[in-house]
Parts: structure tokens; sequence; C-alpha cells
């Protein structure tokens, strides 16, 4: 591909072109009407309204992300994605702009009540592949089974129908499905989970290409304005009752 498209001038305006998932809600979701919803998208462009350039969205396969970073498809992530040493040998990250910790479901009438290896000997986990909580739930439950899905999507609908015992994913992502209807109705929260912070990392960032520190520090100083300014409690409050910028 030719220069980044951050470098690209789209009518004298700087534009920066910024990759998603699209099927993480409530933190990124791409609607039956294509339009982008969620956290990280309104975070993504009040980061690009302080940072006075345009932004373009771009759904990618979580699987397949930071492959699509690294050749060019776009200039940064803004997915939820957890700043952890393993990623850090392939993309730059900036601060976080959240961290919450990782949690498990199980459906209502599960026998299951100890969230721990012992507790889950025996039992099948679904989760997303490629993911922290997936690492997780290999490194903490091995006495388990785990079974990897390309998104929530999939897992949900195994662990409605009994192919799964139990599900590992954000505590938000998993709390917010449960105040569906359709998570009403299959599932319960078992238990909010500590974070291993090698397995977890940080909190989440946004990943850009290797050496690029002028975006980098571009978005730096966007994220610390729109904390200070206000801008980032509104979105916060507007989808979450805590604030999820961690310690």
């Amino acid at each position: 591909m030719g220069a980044p498209a951050q470098a690209a001038s789209h009518g004298g305006m700087k534009k920066i072109i910024i990759g998603t998932e699209g099927a993480y809600p409530p933190f990124n979701n791409l609607e039956s009407d294509g339009s982008l919803v969620g956290f990280d998208i309104d975070i993504a462009k009040a980061l690009c309204d302080e940072m006075k350039v345009e932004c373009e969205f771009v759904t990618q396969d979580w699987d397949g992300i930071i492959p699509a970073l690294l050749a060019g498809k776009f200039d940064a992530i803004i997915a939820s994605m957890s700043i952890t040493e393993e990623r850090k040998e392939k993309v730059d990250f900036t601060d976080k702009y959240y961290n919450t910790g990782p949690a498990i479901a199980v459906p209502k009438d599960s026998k299951i009540t100890d969230a721990t290896d012992a507790g889950l000997a025996g039992k099948v986990i679904g989760a997303q592949s490629s993911t922290t909580h997936s690492n997780f739930a290999e490194a903490k439950f091995p006495s388990a089974e785990l079974k990897l899905y390309p998104t929530p999507d999939e897992y949900k609908l195994d662990i409605a129908s009994g192919r799964v015992d139990a599900v590992i994913d954000d505590v938000i992502v998993l709390s917010d499905w449960l105040k569906t209807e359709d998570g009403q109705n299959c599932c319960k929260l078992l238990a909010a989970l500590t974070p291993d912070p090698v397995i977890n990392g940080e909190g989440a960032g946004i990943a850009i290409r290797k050496g690029e520190t002028e975006l980098r520090d571009m978005f730096n100083t966007a994220i610390a304005a729109i904390r200070e300014n206000g801008t980032y409690k509104t979105i916060n409050d507007k989808y979450f009752d805590v604030d999820v910028y961690g310690d």
C-alpha cells in the first residue's frame, strides 16, 4: 500500500483510518443498518475531535486485526485491545483508555459454584479466540476444556443451547449481555475474576504500527484532554454506572 491514511489529506484535513471489530458490545458493535456504535466508537470520535482530524472506521475480524494494521489497512486499532507484552512485540500502544477485569458467566441452573480450577474441572469454557480472556482461562483453569470462538456471539449461542458450561469475557461485556432478554433468559454472572497483570495487561489501549510516535503522542495528548475536560465522563456515563478507566 501507499502512504498511511493518517498522512493523507482530505479536504485540507488530516485523516486517520481506525480499525475496530464491530462485534463486541457494548464497546463496539456493527448495527443492522451498518452504523458502528459503542464506547470504543464514541471515545474514538471524541479523540478525533480533540485532535481536529477526520476519522474513518473500518471493521475487521478480531483474529486478523493486528495483521491488517501492519499491512496498512488502517492506522490505529480502537477495539478494546488489552496492552500486553506479547502484543507489544508487534505493535506500539498509547496509554490506556479503560481497564476492566474478566468474569465468568454460567447458565442460570448451573451447579457450578466456584470460579476456580477445581470448581471448573471437567467443564467446557467458551471464550473468544486470540484474547486475554482465552489466555486467562487456559492458564488459570487447566482442568477445564477451552472452546474458542471467533466472536462473543457464537459462545453466547452455545452456552444458551448447553454446548458449553461457562463462558469467560470482560466483566462489562458479560454484565451488559446479561441485561438483555437473551442474556437474562439464559445465564447469570458466576464471578468477577482478579486480573493477572501478565495475562490481562495494563488496560485497553490504541494500537498503532511501531515507530509512529507522532500519532501515538497525538492520541495520548487527546486521551489526557478528554479525561480532563469531562468528555470522557460523559461517554462513560452513557454506557456504564462505574468508571471503567480504572486505577
